[in-house]
């Protein structure tokens, strides 16, 4: 018997809604996903109030930084039980390594129940400065020693990016980034173009990277599709940034990108499809080249650009460095519908067709 059905089965004697639940849970694939997504996101909104509870009681006993520890293995407890999916960690004490930069591939809202299984102690997230006076989220970030960066212009940004550094090592914490910049859940294997910001902190901070991988879970997880099953989450060793400086970020954050498709693709499914050719996809008109006597010279000295805040109150999504060899057009193509760009958070939302 599934957990699900074993959640369900007891409110069946309740009443005829939940009978019907149950019944629709066992026939029906578009029901299963419907009622599950609901449980995740109960589970969601119940841990969040349960972490506001959890970081008062650990900040007024100086655990503070050890809250999103308790947080995360609380979730995984509960929504890994309801949901029946576990994950299988490989090369985990690799996340004993304090301080440093983790990052990590970012499919979906699904994303925060791998986190539950791996988050290490003594690790916080960096979160955008707006959401440090959002009612609940706000003050459980604060409490949890939260890393918070101004992303309203290039300027800031990169004050951001130095104190977060020192804050790091002045805590001996490390922190947690999706170089993905946003959502990139897809049947194939592949990673979209990371963003320099995690690795440009890693090199000031001098504290080294640590790729994390998770399973490809579209299988599982997908519009209208959500199943249990067993994942496979891979650490990867430290990747050291001693002597590297900002002219070295963008060949580290490369390197790292490559170490983590290789690592995805070795612990997905096999059987799922290639990722598509974009630059055979895609019509492509080059650009006419100035001569060199005119071209600007290029000095890797800073992050990604900040965003400039959309009509809608979020965050527009920034212009792609050409060094990353993808247009706009590719990178609509390569990520299908999805456009949000969440910076390194996880947020949840809907999921790839």
């Amino acid at each position: 018997m599934s957990i699900i059905s074993f959640v369900l089965k007891p409110l069946a004697y309740l009443g005829v809604p939940a009978f019907f639940l149950h019944h629709l849970s066992n026939t029906s694939p578009l029901a299963r996903y419907y009622i599950r997504l609901s449980l995740y996101v109960s589970t969601i909104s119940l841990c969040s109030v349960w972490g506001v509870i959890v970081s008062i009681a650990l900040a007024a006993v100086g655990q503070r930084f050890n809250v999103n520890w308790v947080i995360a293995r609380s979730f995984y407890a509960l929504a890994g039980r309801v949901l029946d999916i576990r994950f299988v960690v490989q090369g985990e004490e690799h996340l004993n390594t304090r301080p440093a930069v983790l990052v990590g591939n970012h499919q979906s809202m699904v994303d925060i129940l791998y986190l539950g299984r791996i988050f290490p102690m003594r690790a916080s997230i960096m979160a955008k400065k707006e959401l440090q006076w959002m009612p609940f989220l706000g003050q459980f970030l604060t409490a949890s020693g939260a890393v918070f960066v101004d992303r309203g212009n290039n300027a800031k940004a990169v004050r951001s990016l130095a104190a977060a550094g020192e804050t790091m090592r002045s805590r001996g914490t490390s922190l947690w980034l999706f170089p993905e910049g946003t959502r990139s859940m897809r049947p194939y294997h592949d990673l979209l173009p990371f963003k320099r910001g995690a690795f440009h902190l890693a090199v000031q901070a001098g504290v080294p990277v640590i790729p994390v991988v998770c399973e490809n879970y579209w299988r599982l997880y997908h519009k209208n599709v959500f199943e249990s099953g067993i994942l496979t989450i891979r650490v990867l060793p430290p990747i050291s940034t001693e002597g590297l400086t900002a002219a070295d970020v963008q060949s580290l954050a490369e390197r790292v990108r490559t170490q983590m498709i290789v690592a995805l693709r070795e612990i997905s499914d096999p059987n799922a499809p290639s990722p598509p050719s974009l630059h055979t996809s895609v019509e492509k008109t080059p650009a006419p080249v100035a001569p060199a006597a005119e071209r600007e010279p290029v000095v890797a000295t800073a992050p990604d650009p900040a965003p400039a805040p959309d009509n809608k109150g979020g965050i527009a999504t920034p212009a792609t460095p050409a060094s990353e060899a993808m247009s706009l057009s590719e990178e609509s193509a390569y990520r299908g519908s999805e456009t949000e760009e969440d910076e390194g958070m996880v947020l949840v939302g809907r999921p790839e067709r």
